[in-house]
């Protein structure tokens, strides 16, 4: 009796160390500020997105959850459908805060939802024109925050295309140039006119995004892509009615059925969570939004899908698709816990459909936290490297990264994977491990280069609790010429 009340005692104590560890984790951590623009009720998705987004509430400090229209939803506005996914967050917000801290009150972000004008791109943008949206974006703009403002854009980018147009016409050129420096900008292909518009008048404006409105040549399509040759499980109908929709709470039940494609606007996001992958203001670098690199694109290859859209070349460079070639490593029975595939993906989807399974097991693990108590749950390990993120070696030297200090919060078994990112630094051959590339300690050689090169090594751990949650370090190395 005596020893059954002291591993009760010890088990509290432990419990409440682990969380008392993970909110001065989550408070160390500089949150992405965001503003979004949800053409909601023109398809299910942008619910979908809403409901995963609540989830990170606490990761990603939203600022604006912005009504509009798009090419598919032209004439209306539907801010109450915002409010309905709010009203299901606050039936489950306790439970997530047993969690995680941080998740703010349904009245904080229901002040956050505002309405664009129900016009069509660039029909809704000019003089006599503003929107409470439009003034919003202004508002935040203005705040003292030396943080940049992303606008995450899930439909047509009209509301921003007016603020933007106000600010250039109210305010001096310093200050409007300022505004936009802070602004950046992850839009879901052209959802109207005014996105060229906004790109030709402001080319200094950070913009990511696929131009154009044919979604089948776009990078965020990755997310909702059926892929041949990988096990697409956790975008299935059957895997979201069991991880997400059914017996998972009111925010469970709030998710709707695929209709189009599942979570088309999720990727202008993902990007903001951290989780010691994403680099949002390195696109290049890539992440679970996928991965961009900035030029100006061939507009002899950007087509129009058939929507309504005006496509038209562009005029500057760009954040926009970028190709990644990628082995996956594959579960092996016997001997080396994991094994390289026998086939090699390549093109500007897998930036994005690589970390697939990564972040539909964090979403699953989430709406987990609607309903299970701490100990029931699973919580993603915490990486831990034994030496800075960024390492400087001579060319031709040997190096080791090491992650022996990591850790699980739930006491769970985790696995080490140790690669090179060759498409992320300026080194693009690929670097192979000296050895076994699943334990703590990985050991690589620096390539031979004539001048200095950079290239980046990612650490995955991933768990082994139910669903498997995975976290990131990414080792930065300089290699220096003899």
């Amino acid at each position: 009796m005596k020893i059954s009340c002291l591993k009760a005692v010890f088990s509290l104590f432990l419990l409440l160390s682990l969380l008392g560890s993970q909110t001065g984790y989550a408070q160390s951590i500089q949150k992405n500020r965001v503003i979004i623009l949800t053409d909601i009720e023109a398809d299910p998705d942008d619910t979908q997105s809403l409901v995963r987004l609540f989830l990170y509430a606490n990761q990603i400090e939203i600022q604006g959850i912005i009504a509009t229209t798009s090419c598919w939803h032209t004439l209306e506005v539907n801010p109450e459908s915002i409010h309905k996914i709010i009203d299901a967050y606050g039936e489950v917000r306790p439970n997530l805060l047993k969690h995680e801290a941080g998740f703010p009150d349904t009245q904080t972000l229901s002040r956050m939802v505002k309405e664009g004008l129900p016009k069509y791109g660039m029909e809704g943008v000019g003089d006599g024109m503003d929107s409470e949206g439009s003034d919003w974006i202004i508002k935040i703009l203005e705040q003292e925050d030396d943080r940049p403002l992303w606008v995450s854009t899930w439909g047509g980018a009209n509301t921003l295309a007016q603020a933007l147009y106000k600010i250039r016409n109210t305010k001096p050129a310093a200050e409007v140039k300022r505004y936009v420096s802070k602004l950046r900008v992850y839009t879901i292909s052209d959802q109207d006119d005014s996105g060229i518009w906004i790109r030709n008048n402001f080319p200094d404006l950070f913009y990511i995004v696929s131009p154009g409105d044919d979604y089948g040549s776009a990078t965020w399509t990755g997310i909702n892509s059926y892929v041949q040759g990988v096990d697409n499980t956790t975008i299935s109908n059957s895997w979201i009615a069991q991880n997400i929709q059914q017996n998972h709470g009111p925010l469970g039940s709030a998710y709707p059925d695929v209709a189009w494609g599942v979570e088309g606007d999720t990727p202008a996001f993902l990007s903001l969570i951290p989780n010691g992958l994403n680099e949002p203001e390195h696109p290049e670098w890539g992440g679970w939004g996928g991965r961009y690199e900035l030029y100006k694109p061939d507009f002899s290859k950007t087509k129009e899908g058939g929507s309504i859209v005006t496509i038209a070349p562009e005029t500057r460079a760009i954040w926009t698709n970028a190709i990644d070639r990628y082995t996956p490593y594959l579960p092996n029975e016997y001997g080396r816990s994991v094994k390289p595939d026998s086939v090699t993906f390549s093109n500007d989807k897998v930036t994005l459909w690589r970390w697939r399974d990564d972040f539909q097991n964090d979403f699953a693990a989430r709406m987990d936290w609607c309903f299970m108590s701490y100990e029931e749950a699973n919580h993603p390990p915490v990486p831990v490297l034994s030496h800075s993120e960024q390492i400087t070696v001579k060319s031709g030297a040997g190096f080791t990264l090491d992650a022996f200090d990591s850790t699980d919060p739930d006491g769970d078994s985790f696995s080490f994977l140790w690669y090179h990112y060759p498409e992320a630094g300026t080194y693009k051959k690929p670097i192979k491990v000296n050895g076994a590339e699943n334990v703590h300690m990985a050991y690589f050689t620096a390539p031979k280069v004539d001048q200095q090169e950079t290239a980046h090594f990612i650490l995955k751990v991933t768990d082994r609790g139910e669903p498997p949650l995975s976290r990131y370090k990414r080792v930065i190395v300089s290699i220096l010429p003899e």
